[in-house]
């Protein structure tokens, strides 16, 4: 994998870059459809490429190994071949399913014990598993297995988990050096900064994810539940120890205004259900503001879904029509949203790079932020 930074915003930390990849190109900033079990819910892969225009998906590599298995995986040629995806893919490392698995897990040096989602059945991540597993999925870029602290965390468990998460690194990277890929092209390991909301603790990992040398680096144990605040913080604490010349990916994060608001500090890449779930419920993002289809004052608006939106099903279904089905209960209307907003997510930060290259993102976000947070 390479990185070329291309641009700096005048104005804030905001930068564009490219990653080449085995896969191709991917145009920075850039937002990634989450893409959990081999399929962005409800969203065709071809809808992805070509309406949403996605340049890379997020896949998970939890629940990929529970099912379809890596078995599955790798006697289809890796998930590129299983789910005909022939552009990038990124793979988390489970480490934050392990975390939201909080009463079903035992974390200890070696790794975590877990019991599966859906049966019960007992299971074992360790750094080296988890690479074992990935190597099978055969992602191009991925995940350094860590342990995502809770918020809030107290000093000593951050501190304790933090530790852990720099000692897993270590043999992540030395698995990785004696294991060659399956599929004919590397794999771009991404360290991952912990600490919590300790910025101490944020100065020392990122340091010592800078010093691992990797293609990129990324930021985890945010969007948590702490507040806006804290995560810009933090956000910005890290980018400025990264280095300048490696992207960096802040995971599951955000809301349109928080992903404006991190690629000022720096950050590079993002990945979020947000789009697709909170479509599912009916919940729409706009340029101009959310929309919730589902409130009366939408039931005789024949105009487009969104006149400004950049997929085909935002000129060719009226506002009126989508709440209907959301009101019959259609899966329809919960497909119509999703595309929406992911292609809404992709415009965003495809506008953003537009921006950047302009020197005009600094004043332009600023309008956009606000913008966002409306509710129509």
């Amino acid at each position: 994998m390479q990185f070329r930074l291309e641009h700096q915003d005048p104005g804030s930390k905001a930068r564009s870059g490219t990653i080449q990849t085995a896969h191709g190109e991917i145009q920075t900033p850039i937002f990634m459809p989450v893409g959990t079990v081999a399929s962005v819910k409800a969203v065709h892969q071809r809808e992805l490429a070509e309406d949403i225009k996605a340049q890379i998906i997020l896949g998970n590599t939890y629940h990929l190994y529970l099912r379809p298995g890596t078995d599955i995986l790798n006697r289809a040629g890796g998930l590129h071949q299983f789910m005909n995806w022939q552009k990038p893919i990124l793979t988390d490392s489970g480490g934050y399913q392990v975390y939201s698995l909080a009463n079903n897990r035992k974390i200890t040096e070696e790794g975590v014990a877990f019991k599966s989602h859906i049966d019960g059945s007992k299971h074992f991540f360790s750094p080296e598993k988890s690479m074992e597993i990935q190597r099978h999925i055969g992602a191009d870029i991925i995940m350094a297995f860590d342990e995502c602290p809770p918020y809030p965390s107290t000093y000593q468990y951050a501190r304790e988990s933090m530790d852990m998460t720099h000692r897993w690194l270590q043999r992540c990277g030395e698995w990785l050096k004696e294991n060659d890929p399956l599929y004919g092209f590397g794999q771009s390991l991404f360290p991952i900064v912990q600490g919590s909301t300790y910025k101490d603790f944020r100065v020392k990992s990122a340091e010592t994810i800078a010093e691992f040398g990797a293609d990129g680096n990324a930021i985890g144990g945010l969007s948590v539940g702490e507040p806006a605040e804290e995560m810009y913080a933090m956000s910005e604490i890290v980018c400025d120890v990264l280095p300048h010349d490696k992207p960096r990916y802040l995971m599951g994060v955000g809301t349109p205004a928080n992903i404006l608001e991190n690629i000022a500090l720096g950050v590079d890449m993002f990945d979020c259900v947000m789009p697709t779930r909170n479509g599912r419920n009916g919940m729409i993002f706009t340029s101009e503001g959310i929309i919730n289809i589902k409130n009366k004052k939408w039931e005789d608006d024949f105009g487009p879904l969104d006149p400004n939106g950049p997929t085909f099903v935002d000129s060719q279904y009226s506002k009126a029509y989508l709440r209907h089905l959301f009101a019959a209960n259609e899966y329809l209307g919960r497909q119509i949203a999703s595309v929406h907003n992911l292609g809404f997510y992709l415009w965003l930060t495809g506008e953003a790079r537009k921006q950047i290259e302009a020197g005009t993102f600094a004043s332009w976000k600023n309008i956009m932020v606000e913008k966002l947070q409306r509710r129509l």
